[in-house]
């Protein structure tokens, strides 16, 4: 059953785990790898790689994050940026796809940043950026640590510790899609915007909220269904209101590997774990959603026998969930009559 709901596609150009992928357009950016320096593009329509760059000589990968920039001037769209930084050995470097090269993340007076305090263990190090102007990097590392980074002064403003223990690395950290800037009112006539991110590791659940005005974290727990409670590195994508997980790594019994798919709804708080699972047990892999096609891709990772793979396989979203679908649709035929 599971080979039917799993296309397998044209082969990864290299063995590959641990990747950091980013969507643009029709294409995916997958943006190094453990221990691997290249960057490749794949073409969702033609179902072919391309070569794009690799990583600086002096630069090792190992459990680094990447993450799109975005620019609230531009009106190019074919333009994209991405932060890649962190990792066992920090860097911080800036790549523009149309240039086709790595280069220091520098702030207004060309001083080369490096994100991350000297003690600041960045290994599965996981961000994601948000605020008002979409200046904020969240990042959250080992061992349950959150810090906030403001892209526009390239300073920290916030450190915080996470919430009990039981944090590792390699966390499942998205933005609530349904994020709203809302405008609260108080006796002072201040606004204050919130900003809501999900992050999951292991049996620990928080729903963590930042309030921009007065720079504060707050965490709220997560219930976690018992299926995926003992896993981590698995590969996870965050669509609307769900989060689906695919497969994982428990280090009890023997290091048992995963193949099973759970969800997680943010709006009912529930969990549901499927029938149907990957065709084989999988972890360090990486999963992204591609909107025109709606599919989800599985790009890489290591197999029960600890295999590195040059695996790519997509499932269609309908088969998870097809309200979801219909909930894309609907954004897509509003933003297309807006245009009009």
């Amino acid at each position: 059953m599971s080979n039917q709901i799993f296309q397998i596609l044209k082969e990864l150009p290299t063995p590959l785990c641990l990747s950091q992928c980013v969507l643009h357009k029709h294409e995916i950016l997958i943006c190094g790898s453990w221990d691997k320096r290249a960057c490749y593009s794949y073409d969702i329509i033609k179902n072919e790689y391309k070569f794009i760059c690799d990583y600086p000589s002096d630069i090792t990968l190992e459990g680094h994050c990447v993450v799109k920039l975005v620019d609230n001037n531009s009106k190019d769209s074919s333009q994209i940026t991405l932060l890649s930084f962190g990792g066992l050995h920090k860097h911080t470097l800036i790549m523009r796809y149309q240039l086709q090269s790595m280069v220091p993340f520098k702030d207004n007076h060309n001083h080369p940043i490096i994100i991350g305090r000297n003690n600041d263990y960045y290994i599965g190090v996981r961000a994601v950026i948000g605020g008002g102007n979409n200046n904020l990097l969240f990042i959250t590392y080992y061992e349950k640590n959150i810090s906030v980074f403001d892209l526009n002064t390239f300073q920290f403003i916030k450190h915080d510790t996470l919430p009990d223990k039981n944090y590792v690395e390699y966390y499942c950290l998205v933005s609530n899609l349904e994020n709203r800037q809302e405008m609260m009112k108080t006796n002072k006539e201040k606004h204050k915007q919130k900003y809501q991110m999900l992050l999951f590791c292991k049996d620990k659940g928080l729903s963590i909220e930042y309030d921009e005005d007065n720079n504060t974290l707050q965490f709220h727990q997560l219930p976690v269904c018992d299926e995926i409670a003992p896993f981590k590195y698995y590969a996870y994508v965050c669509i609307n209101d769900v989060i689906l997980f695919f497969g994982g790594f428990c280090y009890k019994n023997n290091n048992v590997v995963s193949k099973s798919v759970h969800k997680y709804s943010i709006r009912e708080n529930k969990w549901m774990t499927f029938e149907n699972t990957l065709p084989s047990p999988l972890y360090y892999c990486v999963a992204i959603f591609t909107e025109e096609d709606s599919h989800i891709h599985i790009i890489g990772g290591l197999d029960d026998k600890k295999t590195k793979l040059s695996t790519h396989m997509k499932t269609k979203l309908r088969i998870w969930d097809v309200s979801l679908l219909v909930m894309i649709c609907l954004f897509i035929y509003f933003d297309e009559t807006q245009i009009n």
